[in-house]
């Protein structure tokens, strides 16, 4: 295996894990045995109060220069200079344009699986919750989608919380 597909269910995983103890805390409801799961399923599958349920994991950091160097990549100098000119543009409309992408792209997919939900992570340290919370009406939730719930961790280790896009709370 690939370091890039490495890391990618490494970062899942941990998304996973973050989210369901969120889940747990805020909610009361255990969230228990994850494993990652072949494509065509979501990336992992757990059990929801004895129930499994499937989750599709999605990490959101605003553009590829940024998600390149939160990941810790090597900053090249065409990188730092998409980043100096990213900086010119506000965050809000990087990140939420990033959001909406990652939304319609994941609203696409067909999985097979009887109960799907979409979990995104915030990977971009400039927002937390209350500013997705102010930006809420600029998040586009396509009409169709295979999600029974999707659920945003705010940041990168969830400090600022969880919310859900769908259903409307």
């Amino acid at each position: 295996m690939n370091n890039s597909i490495q890391e990618k269910i490494h970062l899942e995983h941990e998304a996973a894990k973050l989210f369901m103890r969120l889940y747990e805390k805020q909610f009361a409801v255990p969230m228990r045995h994850i494993w990652h799961n072949l494509p065509r399923k979501p990336d992992v599958s757990c059990y929801l109060n004895g129930t499994q349920l499937d989750l599709e994991i999605a990490h959101i950091y605003g553009s590829e220069p940024e998600a390149k160097l939160i990941l810790g990549r090597a900053a090249e100098d065409r990188i730092l200079a998409a980043l100096h000119q990213l900086s010119e543009l506000p965050i809000n409309n990087r990140l939420i344009a990033s959001l909406n992408a990652v939304l319609t792209t994941k609203s696409q997919k067909k999985y097979h699986s009887q109960r799907v939900w979409l979990v995104l992570r915030n990977m971009n340290s400039l927002w937390q919750q209350k500013n997705f919370e102010k930006h809420r009406h600029q998040i586009v939730l396509p009409d169709k989608h295979p999600f029974e719930q999707i659920w945003l961790i705010c940041d990168a280790k969830g400090d600022s919380g969880v919310i859900r896009l769908f259903p409307y709370e």
